[in-house]
C-alpha cells in the first residue's frame, strides 16, 4: 500500500529521474529506479518507517537509504515557492489576509554549545525540548502556503522572523488598506509590519475596543495552528526528526509540496 496517492509518487519520480538527466547519471549506475526511490521516500516521510526496514526492504545498504532520502529532500524543497510567489498567489487568489505563526518540530539531542551557557543550540526553552522553529505562513483557512528555512529551537518566533531574509519585508509590502498579517504575541517585537493583538498588561485592564479587537483577531487567527498541525499530522517523520536538525527546512519544505500534491492545492 502506497502512503499516498500514486500520482504523488509518480511526480516525484519524475522530478528525481529529471534531476539524475540533469546530473549525467548513467543508466544502470543506481540500485532503485526513480519510481521506486520515490517510494521509499514516501514511507519514511509519511509513516516515519525506519531506515533500517526501508533498506532491508529495498535490499539496499543502510547508507545508500539515507543518501536517497538526502536527495529526494533535495529535490523536492527545491519545488517550494518564493515567499513572494506565495504572497502573489494568495492576493490572485482573493484573500484578505494571511497570517504567520512558529511551530517547533522535534529532534533527538544534540549537544551543540549556544550563546547561553549550559544550554544546547537547539533546545527550547518553551517546548522543554530540543527541535528546529519553522516559520509557516498560512491562508485565511489555515492551509499552509510557504514554509521557511530552520532555525535553533531556542530562538523565539520574532527572532527567527528577522533571520530569514526578506521575510517581514515581504509581508510588510503585502500589506495594505485592504490586507493583511495576523500574528501572535510572539511577533510583539514586529508589531509596525504584523497585526498582533494588544498584550494585557498585570493590573491594567483592557478597553472595550482593545478587547473587542482581540477577540476578533483571535477568532480569525486561530485556524492558523491548522496549518502546523496538518503538517506534523500528515507526515509522521515531522513528529521527531532523526536527520541533523539543520535537514527539519528541507523536510518541511518537501512535506509542503506532497501535501500540495496531495490535495491539488497550493494556495
Amino acid at each position: 500500500m502506497l502512503p499516498v496517492s500514486r500520482a504523488t509518487v509518480t511526480y516525484v519520480a519524475e522530478l528525481l529521474h529529471r534531476d539524475q538527466q540533469m546530473r549525467g547519471t548513467r543508466r544502470g549506475r543506481r540500485r532503485l529506479r526513480p519510481f521506486d526511490q520515490a517510494v521509499l521516500f514516501c514511507r519514511w516521510l509519511v509513516d516515519a518507517i525506519r531506515m533500517r526496514q526501508l533498506a532491508v526492504d529495498n535490499v539496499i545498504g543502510l547508507k545508500t537509504a539515507y543518501r536517497y532520502i538526502h536527495e529526494t529532500l533535495d529535490v523536492l524543497a527545491g519545488q517550494v515557492p518564493s515567499l513572494v510567489g506565495a504572497l502573489l498567489a494568495a492576493r490572485t487568489a482573493g484573500h484578505s489576509h494571511v497570517m504567520i505563526d512558529g511551530t517547533l518540530i522535534a529532534t533527538d539531542r544534540v549537544s551543540v554549545k549556544g550563546p547561553t551557557a549550559g544550554v544546547d543550540l537547539w533546545w527550547s526553552g518553551k517546548h522543554h525540548h530540543h527541535g528546529g522553529n519553522i516559520q509557516v505562513v498560512t491562508a485565511p483557512d489555515g492551509w499552509p502556503i510557504w514554509v521557511s528555512p530552520v532555525r535553533p529551537g531556542r530562538e523565539h518566533d520574532t527572532t527567527c522572523a528577522r533571520a530569514h531574509p526578506g521575510l517581514l519585508d515581504s509581508l510588510t509590502a503585502w500589506r495594505d488598506e485592504e490586507h493583511a498579517v495576523l500574528a501572535d504575541l510572539g511577533y510583539e517585537g514586529e508589531r509596525g509590519r504584523l497585526t498582533c493583538p494588544t498584550k494585557h498588561v498585570k493590573g491594567q485592564n483592557l478597553t472595550e475596543d482593545q478587547a473587542c479587537f482581540n477577540a476578533l483577531h483571535s477568532a480569525t487567527r486561530a485556524v492558523a495552528e491548522r496549518g502546523n498541525s496538518l503538517l506534523k499530522n500528515t507526515f509522521k517523520a515531522l513528529k521527531h526528526v532523526t536527520l541533523c536538525p539543520w535537514r527539519i527546512g528541507a523536510i518541511v519544505a518537501a512535506a509542503l509540496i506532497v501535501l500540495h500534491r496531495e490535495h491539488d492545492r497550493t494556495t
